[in-house]
C-alpha cells in the first residue's frame, strides 16, 4: 500500500503547483488501510485543516484512478480526522469536552494575547502578527521572483545547503513582506512552539530604547538572543546611522547563527549600498543568500490578476485582464489596487465589467504618474516650501534647505521609476545620501507631524494630477 500511495502522490504532483506539492503532499505517509478505509498521517492539525480544505478531492480522485474507492483519515499524533469521521466522533461524544480558546496555527501573537501552555515560558513581546494570505501557496511565483521564492522555501524547509540567512531586496510592493512572512507561516504550521519574531528595524530600533530606559535590557536580549527561533527583520535600511542599535543587531546575529536559527532580512537596497552601516553587522548581513524581487512582468502579472480575481470570486474578461496587466505595472500593490478598483466601480454600478470600465478606472490611476517627473516634483516642493531650485541642489545644510530637499528625493523614489542613483545625481547628492534622505522622510511620516501633513498635501496634487 506505501507504494500504492506513492502512486497516488505521483499523480497529485502533476495537478498541483511543484511548491504545494513539495508543502502539503510530500509530507503526507501511510499510517493503516483496510479495503474501504485509508488513514494518512501529516505533521501536525494544521495540516488536517489544509489538506481537508484544499487536497482531500486530490487524494479521493487518486485512490479511484487507481481502483480503490476508500474514505480517508487523517492522523496526526494519535488523533483521526477524516473526510467521514463517524467513529471519531462517537469516541468524542462519549469522553467530556474541554474548550480553550483557539489561536490561529500559523499566526504569531503580540505576548499579552499568548495562551501559555505547560512548561512554556511566557514570552516578551512577539512582534508583530503575520498575514493570513501571506504564505507560499498565495505566492505568485513568476521570472522576476522565482529565486526568491524558491531560497526562502529552501530555508523554511531546512534545506538552503547549510544557510540559515536569507537577505531579500525589492522596491516597495513587490513581494519582500510576502515572502518573509511565508517563512513564518511555514514554520509555525510545521511546529507550533516555535518561537518566530516578525519586526521591522524601526521596532527593533525603539524596543532596545524602552528597554534600556526601563531596566529591561536583559529581557530583550533573551527575547532575541535565546528564544528565538525564526527572526523576521524588514526595513533594514532604517539602521543607516543608528550606531548602537547595529552593534546590539551584530552581537544578537551571533547568537542566533551559533544556535542554527533561521535569519530573513529584507530592505530596498544590498547591504553594502546602505550608507552609515559598520562593517561588523554589513558582513553579517552578507553571510548568507542575498537575493532580489523584481517587478513582475506582462504574463506574471496576468497570473497575479487572475489568481487575485479568483480570491474575490470575479470572472474577469481575458480583454480585461490583459489591459490592467499593461497599465498597471509599477508594482504588485498597484496592480492589486487596479483590480479592486475594476472589480468595485463594476459592482456599485451594477454594470458588467467590460474594457470600457476598465478605461474609466484605470486613467485616474495611472494616467497622471506617467507624466511625473523629478524636475516637476523639484518644482512643486519649492512653491509649497518657499525654496529656489537652486537652494535645493546646493550645498546648503540649514534645515530650511535640507527638509525640502529630503521631501523632494522621498517623493521622487516614491511617484518616478529613476533608481536612487539618479535622484541622487539630481539633486547633486551621492546615492547613499539620497537613501538616507528617503529614511528620515519615512521616519518624520510615521509621527504624523507637519512634514507627514505637507507630503501628503504633494502626493494628493501629484497622484490627482493638479500640477
Amino acid at each position: 500500500m506505501d507504494l500504492f500511495l506513492e502512486k497516488v502522490k505521483f499523480h497529485i504532483k502533476e495537478s498541483v503547483p511543484d511548491h504545494c506539492y513539495r508543502m502539503w503532499i510530500e509530507p503526507v505517509k501511510l499510517s493503516a488501510h483496510d479495503s474501504e478505509h485509508v488513514v494518512l498521517e501529516v505533521p501536525n492539525e494544521f495540516y488536517v485543516k489544509r489538506l481537508k480544505e484544499h487536497y482531500l478531492a486530490y487524494f479521493e480522485a487518486g485512490f479511484l484512478r487507481f481502483g480503490k474507492k476508500v474514505s480517508i483519515e487523517f492522523k496526526v499524533h494519535n488523533k483521526t480526522i477524516g473526510s467521514n469521521p463517524v467513529q471519531t466522533q462517537k469516541k468524542q461524544a462519549q469522553q467530556p469536552i474541554a474548550v480553550t480558546p483557539a489561536i490561529p496555527a500559523a499566526v504569531s501573537v503580540p505576548s499579552e494575547f499568548h495562551i501559555q501552555l505547560p512548561g512554556m515560558t511566557p514570552a516578551f513581546n512577539c512582534g508583530r502578527m503575520l498575514k493570513k494570505n501571506f504564505t507560499f501557496d498565495d505566492f505568485v511565483v513568476g521570472d522576476n521572483s522565482s529565486f526568491a521564492y524558491t531560497a526562502s522555501l529552501c530555508l523554511a524547509q531546512g534545506d538552503l545547503n547549510g544557510a540559515g540567512i536569507l537577505f531579500l531586496i525589492g522596491k516597495t510592493g513587490l513581494g519582500k513582506s510576502h515572502l518573509s512572512q511565508a517563512v513564518g507561516h511555514h514554520m509555525l504550521a510545521n511546529d507550533l512552539t516555535q518561537q518566530v519574531l516578525y519586526v521591522t528595524a524601526e521596532d527593533f530600533t525603539n524596543e532596545m530604547i524602552y528597554a534600556l530606559k526601563n531596566n529591561r535590557i536583559d529581557q530583550f536580549k533573551e527575547k532575541y538572543r535565546r528564544k528565538c527561533d525564526v527572526l523576521i527583520l524588514e526595513d533594514v535600511h532604517f539602521l543607516a546611522g543608528k550606531t548602537a542599535t547595529q552593534k546590539e543587531l551584530a552581537m544578537t546575529l551571533d547568537y542566533l547563527i551559533d544556535a542554527d536559527k533561521k535569519i530573513i532580512f529584507s530592505g530596498c537596497e544590498r547591504p553594502d549600498e546602505i550608507p552609515k552601516l559598520n562593517e561588523s553587522l554589513k558582513s553579517r548581513l552578507n553571510m548568507g543568500i542575498v537575493t532580489e524581487i523584481k517587478a513582475p512582468d506582462f504574463n506574471t502579472r496576468v497570473k497575479i490578476l487572475e489568481k487575485k480575481a479568483g480570491i474575490m470570486q470575479c470572472i474577469l474578461p481575458e480583454l480585461v485582464t490583459e489591459y490592467i496587466a499593461q497599465e498597471a505595472c509599477d508594482d504588485v500593490r498597484q496592480l492589486e489596487s487596479a483590480l479592486l478598483g475594476v472589480v468595485t466601480r463594476g459592482r456599485l454600478m451594477n454594470r458588467k465589467i467590460d474594457i470600457e470600465l476598465a478605461q474609466r478606472v484605470l486613467e485616474k490611476m495611472t494616467g497622471t504618474r506617467k507624466l511625473i517627473t523629478i524636475d516637476l516634483i523639484k518644482k512643486l516642493v519649492c512653491e509649497q516650501f518657499g525654496v529656489s531650485e537652486q537652494e535645493l541642489v546646493s550645498k546648503s545644510r540649514k534645515h530650511s534647505i535640507v527638509k525640502p530637499r529630503q521631501v523632494a528625493i522621498f517623493l521622487s523614489k516614491q511617484y518616478t521609476a529613476q533608481p536612487i542613483k539618479k535622484i541622487g545625481a539630481s539633486f547633486k547628492r551621492y546615492h547613499a545620501t539620497a537613501i538616507y534622505s528617503v529614511n528620515e522622510i519615512e521616519k518624520e511620516m510615521k509621527h504624523k507631524g507637519q512634514i507627514y501633513e505637507q507630503v501628503r498635501y504633494l502626493s494628493n496634487k501629484l497622484e490627482t494630477g493638479r500640477f
